[in-house]
């Protein structure tokens, strides 16, 4: 195994550590409707500045403007199907006590997927591009990883069990990436570009349409909550600059 294929899988496995962690301090500290409402409004800041800060910059000048714009609205018609699809399945599925846990779960998995993609493509192009949008995916899925943990502890799940469902999040995001990468990597810098771009546009939705819509679901907003949301963005804007 190549050092370039160990750097991509290490890579891809730092979100679905961000995302277990979540589930580990949601064990210890017990958060708050509120808590949880701040650190998702945190997490859709820090999704929006990945695609801002290091996405978009970094296609524009490998790319199109008409390509990447095309490849945006096909990545935010991906997410609309989706999760039109999921919601097909949920309303189909009998009202049993763990349906809503596993949709919560169901829907995480799909986001990891994204993370792998992202991370993916991003490595296809350069290891540095794939460190900085790995990061800000860790730090994104810590609130993610508090509302998969959550569900399960309301549906009386035991420890044991929430930990390994925590932990099996590794698999669509590490499987997602390779594919990713090895589908990418002799491709021309045009495509690569279009690629994180898709997924940058099935991202955006996801932290408009679901992060959003999570938080305001578990707790009223607050100035705080939109105060969260600015501090995400900026310290993303922190971590690339570092990184950069």
């Amino acid at each position: 195994m190549n050092s370039q294929l160990i750097r991509v899988i290490g890579l891809a496995i730092l979100p679905a550590l961000g995302n277990f962690s979540g589930g580990v301090l949601a064990e210890w500290l017990r958060p708050s409707k509120r808590t949880l409402n701040h650190a998702l409004h945190a997490a859709a800041g820090i999704i929006i500045a990945v695609i801002a800060v290091e996405v978009m910059p970094e296609a524009l000048q490998g790319a199109s403007a008409w390509l990447l714009a095309l490849a945006f609205l096909l990545g935010g018609f991906a997410y609309l199907t989706v999760k039109s699809r999921i919601e097909r399945w949920q309303h189909k599925q009998p009202k049993g006590a763990g349906t809503g846990a596993w949709m919560v779960y169901v829907a995480v998995a799909t986001d990891l997927v994204g993370d792998g993609l992202l991370v993916g493509s991003g490595s296809a192009v350069s290891s540095s591009l794939a460190l900085v949008l790995a990061l800000g995916q860790v730090l994104a899925d810590i609130p993610e990883g508090f509302a998969v943990n959550a569900s399960f502890r309301n549906k009386g799940v035991g420890r044991a069990r929430r930990m390994l469902i925590s932990a099996s999040f590794v698999i669509p995001v590490v499987g997602t990436a390779l594919i990713a990468y090895f589908a990418l990597r002799e491709r021309s810098e045009a495509l690569k570009m279009a690629a994180l771009v898709f997924v940058a546009g099935l991202y955006n939705l996801a932290a408009v349409e679901d992060m959003l819509e999570e938080a305001h679901e578990s707790n009223e907003d607050t100035q705080w909550s939109a105060i969260s949301f600015l501090a995400g963005f900026a310290l993303f804007l922190l971590i690339s600059g570092g990184v950069n």
